[in-house]
């Protein structure tokens, strides 16, 4: 019996190559505020398993940045879904600091839905939302307006823009020192 399954796909995206990042979804048509675009698959895991393999992928990525993408979304209190598997489309998704899209969690599954109306040939993405402890592990290259130099929660930006402003700062009188 073949276990192997089909990638997720959808009427509205098309995989090519990205200028933010690798691979990426681009939508095939225009796409409709409030439409969701494509489902978020993987395999659902408990929380202890997920910790295990955000941490082996985490090892492998010291080093090598091609290996540092954790693909997991918490979908309730004692399960997650790694969407790490190669059916997943919609792990090609980049993120982005002006997002056209979000993610909804409902009844454990996962989608990508649009945020606003996203034209034929634009890059789908959305805000990854990744906290702001190790901030410097994760370079943006979004190249939006709104572009705030890592990938980070909106809602960490006010602290993020301090710390890199007292950060400078530091630099600056450091090298006045020497």
């Amino acid at each position: 019996m073949n276990d192997e399954k089909e990638p997720t796909s959808s009427e509205w995206i098309e995989v090519r190559d990205s200028v933010i990042h690798g691979k990426g979804i681009f939508a095939a048509k225009d796409v409709p505020k409030e439409m969701r675009v494509i489902e978020y698959v993987g395999d659902k895991v408990t929380k202890a398993e997920s910790d295990k393999r955000s941490t082996r992928t985490l090892e492998l990525a010291a080093g090598n940045p091609e290996h540092g993408l954790v693909y997991i979304f918490e979908i309730d209190k004692k399960h997650d879904i790694d969407g790490d598997v190669d059916w997943n489309t919609a792990k090609f998704i980049n993120h982005s600091c002006s997002p056209n899209c979000d993610i909804e969690i409902k009844d454990g599954r996962v989608w990508v839905f649009a945020l606003k109306d996203i034209k034929k040939g634009d890059e789908i993405s959305y805000n990854y939302g990744y906290d702001i402890e190790n901030y410097a592990d994760h370079p943006c290259k979004c190249g939006s307006k709104n572009c705030v130099g890592y990938i980070v929660d909106e809602e960490s930006w006010g602290k993020l823009r301090k710390r890199l402003k007292w950060k400078k700062i530091k630099g600056k009188r450091k090298k006045a020192k020497s």
